[in-house]
């Protein structure tokens, strides 16, 4: 019995971490961490390291176990969550395309500017949601919420129990991705850095515009077809 349930713990853990963790993909997001906090300490993006990770955390666990059920508490179909987050993630990356390269006294302006409480505030939106975390990842997380219920509650609990262990191990990772990132980019030098920035900053705003279009179609193909959208 004992070890059908760590059976099922890991089939929970294998399926949520292989589908979250390329969605997230903290790789590909923590240059743009480092482009939204252009001017924070170490200490002050170590802080916000950890209330990103814990914070995507609590975001996702929360989408798994309750997120079906609060859609359609609210009458809120996923199409419009992929619409109005798409939108949100897309904005961002317009604004860091279009921010100037910071000479060097506009960053001591910046590093004195951006205090713990002004990160504090920022941790959640948009550092957490939607940079890190974004429309398309709370779908899949209420998609793997619903793929890993069962009928027997045991099961049912041994799969959410290995999703949750994977959720914490992503938010690892996200967490070292964004507290190193300044260490993994040093090597290509400030030009290099600008440009990568900018060259993620570019595929974050064709990932909203796909975002956006993805939610756009699925609401189109549900008037042509004389259908409710699904919750």
């Amino acid at each position: 019995m004992v070890l059908e349930l760590l059976g099922e713990v890991s089939k929970g853990f294998l399926f949520a971490f292989a589908t979250l963790l390329p969605i997230l993909n903290p790789a590909a997001t923590a240059p743009i961490f480092l482009g939204l906090t252009e001017g924070a300490s170490d200490a002050t993006r170590a802080a916000l390291a950890r209330r990103i990770a814990r914070n995507m955390v609590a975001l996702l666990l929360g989408s798994m176990v309750v997120g079906s059920y609060l859609l359609d508490v609210f009458g809120i179909s996923l199409p419009i969550v992929r619409v109005g987050g798409g939108l949100i993630v897309a904005s961002m990356a317009w604004r860091l395309l279009n921010v100037s390269h910071a000479t060097l006294d506009s960053r001591t302006e910046l590093t004195e500017g951006f205090t713990p409480d002004m990160a504090r505030r920022q941790a959640f939106y948009p550092l957490t949601f939607p940079v890190s975390c974004g429309p398309g990842s709370i779908a899949a997380a209420i998609t793997v919420g619903v793929a890993l219920a069962d009928n027997r509650i045991t099961v049912s609990l041994a799969h959410i129990g290995g999703g949750t262990l994977a959720l914490l191990s992503i938010g690892v990772i996200l967490y070292l991705a964004f507290r190193y990132a300044q260490r993994l980019l040093k090597p290509l030098g400030d030009a290099g850095t600008l440009i990568f920035l900018r060259l993620s900053a570019f595929i974050l705003l064709c990932l909203g515009i796909q975002i956006v279009w993805d939610g756009v179609s699925e609401l189109l193909g549900n008037l042509l077809n004389g259908a409710v959208p699904n919750r």
